[in-house]
Order: C-alpha cells, then sequence, then structure tokens
C-alpha cells in the first residue's frame, strides 16, 4: 500500500465537519467560525460559502439516488423534478443561527434557507440513505430525499426545495445524536436519558429505549443489524433492534464519541481511551469478548473505516494519525504525524482519498493506493 499526500488547505478555524460530494469531486470543508470551503479533489479551493454567521455546525450531501447513478453511467440523466440533479451538488449546512441552508455548490450560491425551530442551535444533519428508494414508503408527496435536522429537542425532516415533510413529538431533552437506518426506513434520535427510533414511512415509534446518561454518538452497522452509543459515562451501549438484545461495554477512560463499523458490519471502532478498541459484532457480537485495541501515545480523537474496503483510520490529542488492517498479521500499515489533534475524518466514495481535519483548522487529503 503506497500512502501519499494529496494536497493540504488552511480554514480560517477549528474543522468541525467534512463531507465528500457523492461523485467524489468536491470535498465540503466547515470552519467552526462560519463559512464552508469547497475544494475539488485535486485541491483547488472552487468557492467558499458564508455558511452560518454565528457557526456552522455540520454540512451534508444530499446523495445520488440510485436510480440517477445508474442513468449517469450509461450517459443518461434524469434530474428530481424542480430541482438540479443530485449529481450538480447540493450541500445542506447547519448553524448556530438555527437555520438550515440548501447551497448549489456549481455556482456557489444559496438556494433556500429554512429555521426549523426558532432560537435552538441546527447541530445534526443527516440526509437519507440512498437505498431508501428501494423501500415502498407513503411519505406524503412519494419522496425520499429527506434531510433529518436535530434543532435543540426538535427532529425534522425537510425536502430539498426547504419545506418540511415532518416534525416528530419533542424529545424530553436536547438532541444529542441522530442516525439513519442503512436501509433509510428509520432514523434513530439520542438525548440525554434515552434514544427513540422513528419509522420514516408513517412517522410513528418503532422502539424506544431508556438510558441512564448521554449519548454523545450513534451509528447503525452497514447491515442495519446493530445500533450503537457513545455515551457520557465511559461506555460503549449495543441494541439489536430486531431481537430485542442489548449490551454494555464499559470501562473506557473517559468518555465515548468516536464510532465507526467496517463496511462488513463485523468490526466495531471505538476511541475512548489511549487504544482503539475494535470489537468484534460477528455472530452473537462483542459480549465476552476481548477487542483488539491498536495502540496510541495520546487519547484517541477520531475513528473511520473505508466505506468499502478494510482500511481503518484512526487519530490521537498528539497529532499522530494511523492507518490500519485490524484482523492483518502486521495491522499498523501507516503513521502520520500533524500539527494539531484531528477534528474530522472522511472517505472520498471510491476510498482513494483520506480528508483529515484539525482543530486549527487545517485540512489534508491523503492518496491511499493499494
Amino acid at each position: 500500500m503506497n500512502l501519499t499526500k494529496a494536497w493540504a488547505a488552511q480554514l480560517d478555524d477549528y474543522c468541525i465537519d467534512l463531507a465528500w460530494s457523492p461523485d467524489g469531486r468536491v470535498l465540503a470543508s466547515a470552519s467552526a467560525a462560519g463559512p464552508v470551503t469547497l475544494f475539488d479533489a485535486q485541491g483547488t479551493r472552487r468557492h467558499t460559502l458564508p455558511g452560518h454567521a454565528d457557526g456552522t455546525n455540520a454540512v451534508g450531501w444530499m446523495p445520488t439516488q440510485r436510480s440517477e447513478a445508474s442513468n449517469q453511467k450509461s450517459g443518461a440523466s434524469i434530474p428530481t423534478p424542480g430541482l438540479r440533479s443530485p449529481a450538480s451538488g447540493l450541500l445542506a449546512s447547519g448553524g448556530q443561527d438555527g437555520c438550515v441552508r440548501f447551497w448549489d455548490t456549481v455556482a456557489g450560491t444559496a438556494l433556500r434557507e429554512v429555521a426549523p425551530a426558532a432560537g435552538a442551535w441546527v447541530e445534526h444533519l443527516a440526509w437519507r440513505p440512498p437505498a431508501a428508494s428501494t423501500v415502498n414508503l407513503t411519505l406524503p408527496d412519494a419522496s425520499h430525499l429527506l434531510l433529518a435536522a436535530a434543532t435543540g429537542r426538535k427532529l425534522v425532516l425537510l425536502k430539498p426545495d426547504g419545506s418540511i415533510a415532518h416534525t416528530f413529538k419533542e424529545a424530553p431533552k436536547t438532541l444529542s445524536a441522530i442516525a439513519w437506518l442503512p436501509q433509510g426506513g428509520a432514523i434513530a434520535a439520542a438525548w440525554f436519558g434515552g434514544v427513540c427510533l422513528w419509522d420514516a414511512g408513517d412517522f410513528h415509534v418503532r422502539r424506544e429505549y431508556a438510558y441512564g446518561s448521554a449519548i454523545h454518538a450513534l451509528v447503525w452497522s452497514p447491515d442495519g443489524r446493530w445500533l450503537v452509543a457513545g455515551t457520557q459515562d465511559n461506555a460503549v451501549h449495543l441494541w439489536i433492534p430486531e431481537e430485542n438484545q442489548e449490551f454494555h461495554m464499559s470501562g473506557y477512560e473517559t468518555k465515548v464519541r468516536e464510532l465507526s463499523f467496517s463496511s462488513d458490519s463485523r468490526w466495531l471502532a471505538t476511541g475512548g481511551a489511549r487504544d482503539a478498541c475494535i470489537w468484534d459484532c460477528s455472530g452473537a457480537g462483542p459480549d465476552g469478548r476481548e477487542p483488539l485495541a491498536l495502540p496510541h501515545s495520546d487519547r484517541v480523537c477520531a475513528v473511520a473505516f473505508q466505506q468499502t474496503h478494510g482500511l481503518l483510520a484512526t487519530a490521537a490529542g498528539d497529532g499522530e494519525v494511523k492507518l490500519w488492517i485490524p484482523t492483518g498479521r502486521q495491522p499498523l500499515v501507516a503513521t502520520v504525524k500533524l500539527t494539531a489533534p484531528a477534528s474530522k475524518f472522511a472517505w472520498s466514495p471510491d476510498d482513494s482519498l483520506l480528508a483529515i481535519g484539525s482543530q486549527q483548522g487545517g485540512v489534508l487529503v491523503l492518496r491511499v493506493d493499494a
């Protein structure tokens, strides 16, 4: 495996979020100060969007529809009625001004904005996975293109035109994490004290789970079997919703904010310690199994498996970034030293580029060749 530096850039503040466009041609880099900078895959700065005046919290690209992706491969293009084609680059952002904004990333202009809950920050955004297009759902306009926005205690589903498709029942506490079921039929939302799994078709509660502490992160396994939470009480909690089972792994050094599943749903990578812990979730799951420990010399602050391949990226508070093949005879395959701790990882859709945002606003893109 060859690892080389593709390019680097500098933002004006802490890099709070990174996201590659569905075609891998553009990287959106959000600064905590507000601006969202768009770079092409070669590192050329295309646009700097104003973002949110009081600070940007999250960005997300509208996914390319499966049917459209197939048409593009054959040279055809079927745009969504009334909208630009997803391939043209529709980006959503949420910020401390309480707004969700939709951006035309080709022109570098704002298209529309909505304020889902007056006075509350928009802290989390998540587009419904493209797999949802294969599910028969009874949404108000039969559209599967929906953006979930967590703002204060409210979870809102927005259409790409900015209109509100649905507002769910207000949560008891501020929402701290959201995660779509990979098949797109439901969304999980967490707060201090629990998690609710909402159906995306009839908007009813599928399941609700009580948890006696704050939840900082949520992730589904790609096969949709496992729902996992990283928690304030130095633990990782797992549910198997379809089997009514749950598991708890405690004993971490600190709260757990970092979670990532391998593409085959077997391996769960977690932070919360100086070692990145890798749990085997095959079969009956991690209960009673010892995790693999991938060592760092400082607390792990980011973890990310590739989209479809087996590499795992981890980062620590001393600025060290490592690439691993967790089950290899020699798991560690590369080490990179940054001048500041990483704040965010983003693998490109084809897994050839790893974008790394830092707490000092640096953006480094590494090229990975097998």
